[in-house]
């Protein structure tokens, strides 16, 4: 029997506000949109397989069987998934990690707002 064990305990899941597992972060601050599609179908696998701290210990062959991927497929996109920082992996050990924060992102708006205040000041022409 495999001893479940933290992997990364500073980074442990917590329920989100909102109703449900996944964190709905995952789409309003865009990590869904680099994950390919194989990648996403292991994350939502072990999102969904994991206990409350995010751990599992699925088998790669059950992994394999369950996803319809090769192993080499699975070992690609759970390299992808660890660089992305969306999860912790030592064999047989998978833990979903919890979102990393990420830093704001300045809004064209407010990048037209700074160049109307330089205008004003004089400091850019037309």
């Amino acid at each position: 029997m495999v001893q479940k064990r933290l992997l990364c305990p500073e980074r442990v899941r917590k329920i989100p506000k909102q109703f449900s597992w996944i964190d709905q972060r995952l789409v309003r601050e865009r990590h869904i949109e680099r994950l390919s599609h194989r990648t996403a179908a292991l994350y939502l696998f072990l999102v969904t397989v994991a206990d409350a701290r995010g751990l599992s210990y699925y088998s790669d062959p059950g992994i394999s069987q369950r996803l319809g991927m090769d192993a080499g497929t699975l070992d690609s996109a759970r390299q992808e998934l660890v660089r992305l920082g969306l999860i912790a992996y030592q064999s047989p050990l998978y833990q979903v990690l919890e979102l990393e924060q990420q830093a704001p992102t300045l809004r064209p708006s407010s990048l037209y707002s700074l160049q109307q205040i330089f205008k004003q000041m004089g400091g850019a022409h037309d």
